[in-house]
């Protein structure tokens, strides 16, 4: 019963994310109809889509204030890092291929290399940044600072787009007859953000703004509830009004983060990178996942601690947060090389690739599931890692 209620929490925020990221897509393909392929998945896409894990770290901070804050940050960040680099692509995969929408994936192999070494360059800077016991506004600044040289990079080399007028005004016109035959309150039941905020209008730069920011309130106000949950969970016990004392995990919030607050932050990404693919936008699709993993690593981390810092003062962690937030970096480092391996390896995106890049994650599962139970064997893989850390440091 303990564990039982804030796992619905976090199933309600899921839904909740899930309904109001068709907002996100509307608005960001709408936003981002003049970039070029694969740069929209990149940066409007990523970044809309990655809101839940900026909003999920900033309440962390706020709503705990203090070390474990910061390592929930950081647990959420990372976990939906490898979330998005390992069952993002492979739920791509089967969902084009099972449904036979086509016979084949292929996805450009400069955008592999553009957004795989990008991301790893990030990861590496987000190692050697964050390697003491104490955490200064000017941490989560360079962090900031290395997304904007990344973004800035995007927008300079990207290539020219033809956009027809026509063809998408007709897009908006089926969208505006699918969206005259909701009424008010479906819509607001079912959360459906561009009905409530568009209605029979044609969508444009004002509405479309309007409709992005009020999707990420939405998804800020779940994602409130989901950093509630998660502390729920890891608490030895918590108190609910009319119920009582009931009994937690009694695990360190980071081992929490990890896993179910970084999965339920990722289903944006989830959902957009499908329809993209769906739609044949196989670049987009892939790196969407790549694009906001970069966020997640150097703006969802970067800007809460910045804000943090600047208002309460240093944070100092405690040596069990150091290490277990040292292992999760250069464990995050390691598998994201191997994922890039996979998708550059051959020319195309394969059944085989989706397949064992859900291995690695389910592996990876296991071995947080296996770290918060303090096994034998994971404190040997831990200590690998905290020496290959060490080591590269």
């Amino acid at each position: 019963m303990g564990i039982l209620i804030p796992l619905i929490f976090i199933a309600i925020c899921c839904i909740i994310i899930w309904k109001a990221s068709d907002g996100f897509e509307v608005s960001s393909e709408y936003l981002g109809r003049n970039l070029s392929d694969g740069v929209r998945g990149a940066t409007i896409n990523a970044i809309a889509s990655s809101m839940p894990e900026l909003f999920t770290t900033i309440f962390f901070l706020i709503y705990l204030k203090d070390t474990d804050g910061f390592s929930g940050g950081i647990g959420t960040t990372a976990g939906s890092a490898i979330f998005n680099g390992m069952i993002i692509p492979a739920v791509v995969i089967f969902a084009v291929l099972f449904s036979k929408i086509a016979s084949e994936i292929r996805v450009s192999k400069k955008v592999i290399l553009r957004d795989g070494l990008s991301l790893i360059a990030a990861e590496t800077v987000l190692i050697f940044l964050i390697s003491g016991n104490t955490l200064y506004w000017w941490h989560g600044f360079i962090l900031m600072l290395t997304y904007g040289a990344y973004v800035t990079y995007m927008l300079s080399t990207m290539s020219s787009v033809e956009h027809n007028d026509d063809e998408q005004d007709e897009e908006n016109e089926d969208d505006d007859d699918q969206s005259q035959n909701k009424s008010f309150f479906k819509s607001l039941i079912t959360l459906d953000l561009e009905s409530l905020i568009i209605g029979d209008n044609k969508i444009n730069n004002k509405s479309g703004w309007i409709l992005l920011i009020i999707s990420m309130l939405v998804i800020g106000s779940a994602c409130l509830i989901l950093v509630a949950a998660c502390e729920m969970i890891g608490a030895e016990t918590y108190s609910l009004p009319l119920i009582g004392e009931l009994n937690g995990l009694n695990i360190p919030i980071m081992f929490v983060a990890v896993i179910l607050a970084s999965a339920a932050t990722s289903v944006p990404d989830t959902i957009i990178s499908i329809k993209d693919a769906k739609n044949g936008n196989y670049n987009d699709a892939i790196s969407n996942a790549l694009g906001s993993n970069i966020f997640d690593v150097c703006f969802a981390l970067g800007l809460p601690l910045f804000l943090y810092c600047i208002f309460y003062g240093p944070i100092s962690m405690s040596p069990e947060i150091v290490q277990f937030s040292s292992e999760l970096r250069i464990l995050l480092l390691i598998l994201t090389i191997a994922a890039f391996f996979v998708y550059f390896i051959g020319p195309k995106m394969t059944k085989l690739k989706g397949f064992i890049l859900l291995s690695i994650y389910l592996l990876f599962t296991i071995y947080i599931v296996g770290r918060s139970l303090d096994a034998e064997w994971s404190n040997v893989i831990s200590n690998f890692l905290s020496s290959l850390y060490n080591l590269i440091t």
